[in-house]
């Protein structure tokens, strides 16, 4: 005789409020999830657990043949091994429209990443539309109406991200990285030599000039009231010397300051203005491992202990040695520059990776905060995007939330990452069609 199906019962229980806050570096994102016949009972302190715990009810759910919709008894006591799983997207060498961004976005929450590294900006184009100097897009931008980020689009991306347990933590590299910026802000890159004279071309933002600072210290402040995240990215990889070298005026202040002919101090010292400022503004500031590399920063209220990716790979677990041993907290990036690839399963890589594999105390071990998978522009924009980044980023994202030892295993994470992929296919086919 058939039956009605009963139906089946959901209930989440959370310890404490902030529905209407933004997740950060503290948030609690620990859950206790336990399924019996006709219930489920989800417990967590806050309301980014209870996500992460919805995220995984969902995936134990399956469908047979018949269409009936089944889950198994399971009790799971589950928490992010690092606080920090972050994703980057680079929207400056290829323009990525809106819905690429709020799809990845989706994608991320089904993998538990709980940061959006958004490198917004760089030296191919200027594409954040900003209140206070509007030139920058509107001079800096592929075009300065269909390929620019108003205030609007960020705050759509920022709620979305928030809805999602997701941070969103923007980068305004400087002094390098910056030729865009100088179309819509005159004064603000170095002009550079040959020989006696100007040559036309321009390098990094001229750390020589006061103007420089006022300028900065104005984009800061639109920065902090825009973006709402603790944290904000300030870059400061891969300065080139040589026209800071041949400009006049810059060897002169090189002088005046007593730096000879280090130029790694001029960088020094524009770095630690413009974290100064950063700090003045209630804000952590994180910088490239370059900034490590060149040189110590000390003397601003951030002090040794903003976070630092490590982006070069060869050696980075030296370097993870490194810059723990002076005391800095770090994040992992080098390993997971997934704009890269390779024939066949090169995912397999991210689950040789042990962040804390390295030569150093428990201490030291403790100041690995999280790492992230980086997606470079280069060579991708919103036509090749989700084959390079799903399920490939997955694996990254499944090392930086479990347990170590139990996730090194590739050919059993394999059927994980399969049913991912058919999940995130299903998901966002349907969300096209709506």
């Amino acid at each position: 005789m058939w039956s009605e199906p009963q139906p089946f019962v959901v209930s989440v229980s959370v310890k404490t409020r902030g529905c209407d806050g933004y997740p950060d570096e503290d948030s609690d994102e620990s859950y206790n999830l336990s399924v019996s016949e006709g219930q489920a009972v989800l417990r967590s302190v806050t309301v980014w657990g209870a996500l992460r715990g919805l995220e995984s009810f969902s995936q134990l759910v399956y469908q047979d043949d018949y269409g009936s919709y089944f889950i198994n008894k399971t009790e799971i006591v589950d928490f992010p091994r690092f606080a920090f799983r972050g994703l980057l997207l680079d929207t400056s060498r290829h323009y990525l429209p809106l819905h690429a961004i709020l799809k990845t976005l989706d994608a991320m929450a089904y993998s538990k990443f709980n940061v959006f590294h958004w490198h917004i900006v760089d030296d191919p184009s200027f594409p954040y539309q900003s209140r206070t100097f509007p030139d920058l897009s509107n001079k800096g931008a592929f075009h300065p109406f269909t390929h620019v980020y108003t205030q609007s689009d960020v705050m759509r991306v920022i709620e979305h991200a928030r809805m999602r347990g997701i941070r969103v933590i923007p980068e305004f590299d400087s002094p390098g990285h910056t030729q865009s910026w100088g179309k819509g802000q005159p004064n603000l890159l170095t002009p550079c030599y040959k020989g006696d004279v100007p040559s036309g071309s321009f390098g990094p933002v001229d750390p020589t000039v006061d103007t420089t600072y006022k300028f900065m210290e104005s984009l800061l402040k639109e920065v902090k009231f825009v973006f709402p995240d603790s944290y904000v990215h300030l870059g400061g990889d891969e300065v080139s010397f040589a026209c800071w070298q041949s400009n006049p005026n810059v060897r002169t202040f090189m002088e005046k300051m007593g730096f000879g002919k280090d130029f790694t101090k001029l960088e020094s010292f524009y770095m630690e203005s413009i974290m100064n400022m950063t700090a003045a503004l209630n804000r952590t500031s994180i910088v490239w491992q370059d900034v490590f590399d060149y040189h110590e920063v000390k003397g601003h209220p951030g002090g040794p202990f903003l976070p630092r990716p490590i982006w070069k790979g060869e050696t980075y677990q030296a370097e993870l040695s490194r810059m723990t041993k002076a005391g800095h907290r770090v994040l992992l990036s080098a390993p997971w520059y997934i704009n890269h690839i390779s024939y066949g399963q090169d995912w397999r890589n991210s689950y040789a990776v042990q962040p804390q594999n390295f030569s150093g105390t428990e201490e030291q071990k403790k100041l690995v905060i999280g790492g992230e998978v980086a997606m470079w522009g280069e060579y991708v924009d919103a036509t090749n995007l989700n084959p390079r980044l799903w399920p490939r980023a997955c694996a990254a994202a499944e090392r930086l939330w479990s347990d170590e030892e139990k996730t090194l295993n590739a050919d059993l994470a394999f059927p994980r990452l399969e049913k991912f992929h058919k999940i995130f296919t299903v998901c966002i086919l349907y969300k096209e069609n709506m």
